[in-house]
């Protein structure tokens, strides 16, 4: 079964995708998804961490405006319904629904306890609340948008929080990028990385932004991390 359902609030539920390992006892990633649903990039992500050998589990989180979002950034259409899916979205309940996932995670059939989060646009900026928010091990932010918004809380983060940032970033303005670089510092948590000539999500396998060398480079500092926090 590639799909389960994590308890809400309220006795409601929803669902989350599900990749395995092929080894008996593993940490577990709960990946983050853009703004385009648990789509097959998401899916495609989570198979690939499987294959790195970690459980993957993807929530569907905008379940609250419409179940089983499953679009692409291929079109005008689809364009149009995600930012819609984005202006309606509730950050509260967003991670309030990320945390569940996490205490789902650390007691999954073949987890061992460690449990970490990796997010992507919208997801992005998700992975770094739940950095400041939550008990999770480790956390991933790919291209996370308003990141300068948080920076009050970066304090905060007691976990390692690995931040990937595109340096031509179409809906991050440079002088917010700035001061995310600038404020990781002050936290030897926190690990803010800048990538040259790209734009957001480049690292969406199939997007029409996606750069190969940048992807590589990010997804190698996401794999050491994962290792060092999971394992």
């Amino acid at each position: 079964m590639d799909k389960i359902a994590i308890a809400a609030e309220g006795g409601q539920s929803f669902d989350a995708y599900v990749a395995r390992p092929s080894k008996a006892s593993a940490g577990v990633v709960v990946v983050i998804q853009e703004i385009f649903g648990v789509n097959e990039s998401m899916r495609e992500t989570c198979r690939k961490i499987a294959e790195m050998g970690f459980i993957a589990i993807a929530p569907d989180l905008f379940w609250r405006i419409e179940r089983n979002v499953n679009i692409t950034d291929k079109s005008e259409a689809e364009w149009k319904k995600a930012f819609a899916l984005f202006n309606a979205f509730d950050f509260e309940k967003g991670i309030a629904d990320l945390k569940a996932t996490l205490a789902a995670a650390r007691t999954l059939p073949g987890a061992n306890g460690k449990a970490g989060t990796i997010g992507y646009c919208l997801g992005g900026r998700l992975a770094f609340m739940m950095a400041e928010q939550s008990d999770s091990d480790v956390n991933v932010s790919y291209y996370g948008v308003g990141l300068d918004a948080l920076l009050g809380n970066i304090g905060k983060v007691r976990a390692p929080l690995i931040v990937h940032i595109a340096d031509e970033d179409e809906f991050f303005p440079a002088e917010g990028r700035a001061q995310v670089v600038a404020a990781s510092k002050s936290n030897t948590h926190v690990s803010a990385y800048t990538y040259p000539a790209v734009m957001h999500a480049f690292a969406r396998e199939g997007g029409v932004h996606y750069d190969a060398r940048a992807a590589t480079i990010a997804n190698g500092r996401t794999a050491e991390a994962l290792v060092a926090a999971l394992d």
